[in-house]
């Protein structure tokens, strides 16, 4: 395993370039899941073997610094080798969101709320996205995910956008997800440096399959817990596995946005000329006469 995340690329501008990896599912949870396992039952190190009686306080300090070093140099080779691997599909995938995203942008769109894309509408963002991937021939739809109060985790919702590719009869469909702000997601306001180093590596529009989601979930979520226990402050509920796990990974309702009715379009209403801002200077014609400014 140390070999492989050796020869991972730190930048994550190359991220779509790097495509050499297996794309079978079974392949990538195995090696994840099964490394974190492996780290989590190796957690116990001779620091705390219980072996000696008598500790010298320096050395007790000594090796939490090795340990906490070893647990976020650890963390982070985790989320290279989540975040650097990708499928063909994920590829495919998010290079048409990245293109449908630039052209939103480019061209502006209709906000059936009243909001511009730049005020966070998300809801019409989402809906305008899914829109345009469908007429590309992607099957994607506006998920939403609900879940009650259960075990101190506090009930919520999530809205994301899902697109769903059918594979062979063995294999099933695929399931990939796409989350325009997954960064924001696990940023904390008061994080220690090694945990906002794992999320400024995040992209901002995650695209990928659900089986990476959560494996990075579990990933940032063990980081999150490790960093609030460092600081010696409590984790919030909201920030735990089991609650970022239920915004993306369970059953949630689908809904495929129809497109906007012919005669509408999608494109912000050309603003009316007023004669308070109107410049008649500029638009009288050239004539030996004076013009009054109108203010």
């Amino acid at each position: 395993m140390a070999q492989v995340i050796a020869r991972i690329p730190l930048n994550y501008r190359t991220f779509e370039e790097n495509v050499g990896f297996s794309d079978d599912p079974a392949y990538f949870t195995d090696i994840v899941f099964g490394f974190l396992e492996e780290q989590e039952g190796s957690s116990e190190s001779s620091c705390g073997s219980g072996d000696y009686i008598e500790e010298d306080e320096d050395e007790i300090s000594l090796c939490n610094i090795e340990e906490n070093k070893k647990f976020w140099d650890t963390q982070n080779q985790l989320l290279q080798a989540t975040l650097y691997r990708t499928s063909s599909l994920e590829a495919k995938i998010r290079q048409a969101t990245k293109v449908t995203l630039k052209e939103i942008d480019g061209v502006g769109m209709y906000c059936l709320c009243g909001k511009s894309v730049a005020g966070a509408c998300r809801d019409c963002l989402q809906r305008e996205i899914s829109i345009r991937l469908q007429n590309e021939g992607y099957n994607c739809a506006i998920c939403k995910s609900k879940w009650k109060r259960s075990e101190g985790i506090p009930s919520g919702e999530h809205t994301f956008l899902e697109v769903v590719e059918k594979l062979n009869s063995k294999k099933g469909e695929v399931r990939v997800v796409i989350e325009l702000n997954f960064r924001a997601e696990f940023e904390m306001a008061k994080a220690n440096e090694e945990y906002n180093h794992l999320i400024n590596q995040l992209p901002e529009v995650f695209v990928g399959k659900a089986e990476r989601l959560k494996a990075l979930i579990k990933i940032l979520c063990s980081a999150a817990k490790k960093c609030m226990k460092e600081k010696k402050m409590h984790l919030g509920p909201w920030r735990k596995h089991k609650y970022m796990q239920s915004k993306w990974v369970g059953t949630c309702e689908r809904t495929t946005p129809a497109p906007l009715p012919e005669g509408l379009s999608d494109r912000p209403a050309k603003p009316r000329a007023s004669m308070l801002t109107y410049d008649l200077l500029e638009n009288l014609p050239v004539f030996h006469r004076t013009a009054v400014r109108v203010l």
